[in-house]
Parts: structure tokens; sequence; C-alpha cells
């Protein structure tokens, strides 16, 4: 893949940098393949939750200064603050040059209005059990990892992938429940507030529906995660639709590109370890 697709706006969320489950390299793969206008990180892009100095690859810092290519070619990033990345929103409403830092952002997009915030505050657990969302957090990196070994070892027999978070989501109708729950409360606080759109994160399940509510209708759309499904929301001509990456479009690498000009290493400039020390270490 050569030339660059063109986007008006591009989503994504849960990323979850620094931990084992991320698919950086795809992540990357995507990034350099397209071409936006916008850019907008709708959460858990970093998961400072279970950031660790023993974990941070290289391919993860790729992501990291690709994001800050497009700031420096002046592409508006949004960065709106999820769950895993709430020590960030400290510093929300910060705003270096095309880079924006917010908890949520409202945008009026061919004459309609759109809300975009990650999520969380519709979850009961982060509200009132932090520590349990945490430990959850813990263990649902663990299952992936471990699905990670299982998948490589099917791939070695040439059996299909399965997915161990989905099987589980699937078994408990509560996890269905609260998707449902999930998408018609962001439906509903939409209509109140008079947009067309609103687009979430946080539940890792990328969807596009029309949500009827008793005073309206609202457009849902969730940007799925980089964990599992692999997917992004892309506006495009008047209309979204669902990117879902898939290893037979990428077949030929793209090569690393230059970060910034010649005369200038984002490299030397930041190192996100302790970067992200820093940020820890104001907050607690």
């Amino acid at each position: 893949m050569t030339s660059k697709r063109e986007v008006e706006i591009a989503v994504i969320s849960d990323v979850h940098l620094g931990t084992y489950g991320c698919h950086a390299k795809e992540l990357l793969k995507y990034l350099k393949s397209i071409k936006p206008k916008m850019l907008i990180l709708n959460g858990d892009i970093i998961d400072i939750w279970q950031f660790s100095k023993r974990y941070w690859p290289e391919t993860h810092m790729k992501v990291v200064r690709k994001l800050m290519k497009f700031v420096v070619e002046g592409v508006p990033v949004y960065y709106l603050t999820g769950n895993h990345d709430e020590l960030l929103r400290k510093f929300a409403d910060m705003h270096l040059g095309a880079f924006h830092l917010q908890n949520k952002l409202v945008l009026e997009i061919d004459g309609k209005k759109a809300w975009f915030f990650h999520g969380d505050i519709f979850d009961v657990t982060m509200q009132h059990s932090k520590w349990l969302a945490k430990l959850g957090a813990v263990g649902y990196d663990t299952l992936i990892l471990i699905n990670s070994f299982v998948n490589w070892g099917l791939k070695i027999f040439g059996r299909e992938k399965m997915s161990f978070s989905k099987k589980v989501k699937e078994s408990f109708k509560d996890a269905v429940k609260f998707i449902n729950s999930f998408e018609q409360t962001a439906a509903e606080l939409a209509v109140e507030k008079g947009y067309e759109y609103v687009v979430c994160g946080h539940i890792h399940q990328p969807e596009m529906r029309g949500i009827e509510t008793e005073n309206g209708s609202v457009t849902y759309l969730n940007s799925g995660d980089w964990i599992e499904n692999l997917t992004a929301l892309e506006y495009n001509n008047k209309a979204w639709k669902i990117f879902k990456y898939e290893a037979k479009d990428y077949e030929t690498d793209i090569e690393e590109e230059g970060i910034l000009s010649d005369s200038e290493d984002l490299h030397s400039k930041l190192d996100i370890n302790v970067l992200l020390q820093k940020i820890k270490l104001e907050i607690v």
C-alpha cells in the first residue's frame, strides 16, 4: 500500500499502549495509510493504569511519534481522556498548536452536531468501585496475553483464531445487557442535548446504528478498540463508516518515515517512560 487514503475525520479509541494486548504494529500501519484532516483519540490511548517501565516496546513508541507527527504537520489532534488515562484529566483543556487535550468534544459536521467522549461516565463500576475496575483491567490484559499464545499455536496448525474475551462476553447475559444499556443511555443524553451523533469508546464494541428514544433519534457510533477488533471510525463524504483492519490489506510493510524534519529528532526529545512517570508523580 503506497498511496494514503484521504480521510476527513478518523476516530480511534482504546488502544491501551503499554499493555501486552495492544496491537501497536497494526495501528501504526493504519495510521501511516491515511491522510486525515482531523484525528480524534477517544480515550484509553495510553494505559496509565497498567503502565510499567518494564514493558514499552518500540512499536508503542512509534505510534506516539506518528501521532506527534500529525500534530507537527498541522493536523488537528484531539486527545479525549478515558478511564485508563484519567490522570491526564488534570491537564484537560490544554491546547498546544494543533494538539488539544480535552475530556469531551462537540463538533459541527456538515451541519450536524456530533458529541465525542470516552463513555466511562456510564460505567457504574468505574464510578463506585474503581479498584475493582482496575483489577478487572489487569485480568483482561492477562486473558489477552494467554489468548495471543493460544492463537499463535492455532495459526501453526492452520486453525482459525479465537477470542477468549468475546466468548466470555457472549456467555454472560449481563455483559450484553450492559452494552445495550450503555448505548441507550448515550443516545438519550445526546438527544436531550440536541446532538445528531454521539461517538464513544470504552466498551470495545464497534458499532454504528440509529437509536430511537422517547424524545427523538440519534446516530450512535463506537470506534471499538485496538486490542481485539482493530477498528476505527472514519467520516468521509457526509457519511460515517467503521474501518476494520485486515492484515491482507497491509501485506507490504510501510517503512518508517521521517518523524520530523531532518534537523529535529523527536525521539531524543520525547521519552514516554520519563513523561508518564512525571505525570503519575505529579498527580499522586
